[in-house]
C-alpha cells in the first residue's frame, strides 16, 4: 500500500473546530510536524478537508 507524508505548513489559528480536530486525528499537533500514513480513503479524505493547511508527499 502506498504511503504519504503529511506536513503541517500553516497555523490552525482561526480555523473551524472541525479542521482543528481533523489535524489532531492525523497526528499533527505542531507547525512543521511531519507524520506518515497509509494512503487509505479515510486518510485521503481527512487530508483533502485540510488541504490548505498541509502539504502532502507520496513515498514508497
Amino acid at each position: 500500500m502506498a504511503k504519504i507524508k503529511v506536513k503541517q505548513v500553516t497555523s490552525k489559528i482561526n480555523c473551524p473546530q472541525t479542521q482543528k480536530r481533523t489535524l489532531e486525528a492525523l497526528g499533527l499537533r505542531k507547525l512543521g510536524q511531519v507524520v506518515e500514513h497509509d494512503a487509505t480513503p479515510a486518510i485521503l479524505g481527512m487530508v483533502n478537508k485540510v488541504q490548505h493547511l498541509v502539504s502532502v508527499e507520496e513515498t514508497k
